[in-house]
């Protein structure tokens, strides 16, 4: 079905008052698919198809809408069916709806919803932004190390319908302190009467509340985790990130270190593009463009101040753009690989001088070949050319072949430095990158291009 139809369908059945079709619609397809659908619909419409379905169903569906959905649906609806929409809402999502909200229309909420749900909203609420915890959800399942195998599976099986995932269930003591954690293949395995105690993992991988986000989706992606146990300075469980969400992280932070790398400003999130006006696109992209420029105008001296040069050796002008160019392209490789390293944690500041050494051996085994190469572009391609006495075509073809090789070396260098001392500043490495490395190794090869024509050539 397409979107098109789907929605005449759709509304068709709520014209007719079809509630078998449309609870059918929301059970044969999968949420997501169900969700696309019903955002072309109205508040109105989109309520009273959910009302068709299960409270699991209606629960998934809910969580399956983009947040300006799930806003317009807060903003438009009723508050006691809003308060029947947050209820079926996962925690972690509905603090996150919340987050969007202006403190009058939380407290215009607040009292449409149980006292729980209350506290645990402004309890997830309360963490800042970007934090492990602010990203976390309390849909976790907390059991006793006094108690067996059977035991705990009758407390899964009674709170699994509430919970997000069950699979990890994890072990409090009287404190709440997190002392280990069983799956559930553990206790299926396990013999009925067996204490928790004696088969529980007691080597708990965990994340602190304050914690950056990404540090904690990190750890759920290196060791394969379905739920990673988020706990506060007191060592108390407070909540899991499940792997979903762990995705959504990695994505963002993604999507941000991209944007970063071409020098957008602004916020970075997915899916926004479209929704983003043309003047936003345009005040996070001209701030950096317009200062580059700026700083671009030192290109335009230095070619000035070795006007002389260019006019007594016109073909040197033809290289300028190949020695920029390649500039460009290796100081963009070594910052691209440096910057991910660093996203990673495969490498720290101080291993500041193990990331240069190496980029210095890379760097001049790609110098050599391209020196090389352009030494053979020039004899090849300006062997009819009209040279001016005093100067010969290999001496002139040297003269550039050395110029890009030492370009190629400092363009490198320049592409690992930056983001390290970003690091060591505590700035992001990804804001120094791209349109801000090729502004700076274009002005370095210029001064590199020209003093190297001045000294082997004598102009």
């Amino acid at each position: 079905m397409t979107t098109l139809n789907t929605t005449t369908d759709l509304r068709h059945h709520l014209a007719q008052n079809n509630t078998l079709a449309l609870r059918h619609f929301c059970e044969a397809e999968h949420p997501a698919e169900v969700a696309e659908a019903l955002s072309t619909l109205s508040s109105y419409e989109i309520w009273e198809v959910l009302q068709a379905t299960s409270f699991e169903i209606r629960r998934e569906i809910l969580c399956s809408f983009g947040e300006d959905t799930l806003y317009d649906l807060v903003l438009t609806l009723d508050r006691k069916v809003v308060a029947l929409i947050l209820t079926a809402m996962y925690s972690d999502d509905r603090a996150n709806l919340f987050r969007r909200l202006t403190d009058e229309q939380r407290e215009h909420l607040y009292p449409a919803l149980a006292k729980a749900e209350r506290e645990n909203i402004r309890k997830l609420t309360s963490y800042p932004e970007e934090s492990a915890g602010s990203v976390m959800n309390s849909d976790y399942v907390a059991l006793r190390k006094s108690m067996s195998a059977t035991e705990a599976i009758d407390q899964i099986r009674l709170e699994a319908p509430t919970k997000e995932t069950v699979y990890y269930a994890y072990v409090v003591d009287d404190e709440r302190r997190l002392t280990g954690f069983v799956s559930l293949k553990d206790l299926i395995v396990a013999q009925p009467d067996a204490i928790i105690e004696t088969f529980m993992h007691k080597e708990v991988l965990f994340a602190r509340a304050e914690d950056d986000q990404e540090k904690a989706a990190r750890k759920i992606q290196k060791y394969d985790l379905i739920a990673l146990p988020v706990i506060n300075g007191r060592d108390a469980l407070v909540g899991i990130i499940t792997h979903d969400d762990a995705l959504d992280i990695i994505t963002q932070e993604q999507q941000e270190d991209l944007e970063k790398l071409m020098a957008i400003s602004g916020q970075h999130k997915a899916g926004t593009y479209l929704k983003t006006s043309f003047w936003v696109h345009f005040k996070n992209r001209a701030s950096w463009i317009v200062g580059l420029s700026i700083l671009g105008l030192l290109s335009g001296t230095i070619i000035h101040s070795f006007e002389d040069s260019l006019m007594a050796l016109m073909v040197l002008a033809l290289y300028m753009p190949m020695v920029a160019d390649t500039g460009g392209n290796t100081g963009s490789q070594s910052a691209t690989v440096v910057i991910r390293a660093l996203a990673l944690s495969e490498i720290r500041a101080g291993d500041a001088f193990k990331v240069i050494f190496k980029e210095f051996r890379v760097s001049l085994l790609m110098a050599v070949i391209l020196a090389i190469l352009s030494f053979g572009k020039v004899m090849w391609l300006s062997s009819g050319s009209d040279i001016p006495l005093g100067f010969s075509l290999p001496m002139i073809g040297a003269t550039i072949a050395i110029a890009l090789g030492m370009q190629v070396v400092t363009a490198t260098l320049i592409g690992a430095i930056l983001p390290m001392a970003a690091v060591r500043m505590k700035l992001d490495p990804a804001v120094v990158a791209s349109p801000a490395l090729t502004t700076v190794v274009d002005i370095t090869g210029l001064l590199i291009y020209f003093s190297t024509a001045k000294i082997m050539l004598g102009i």
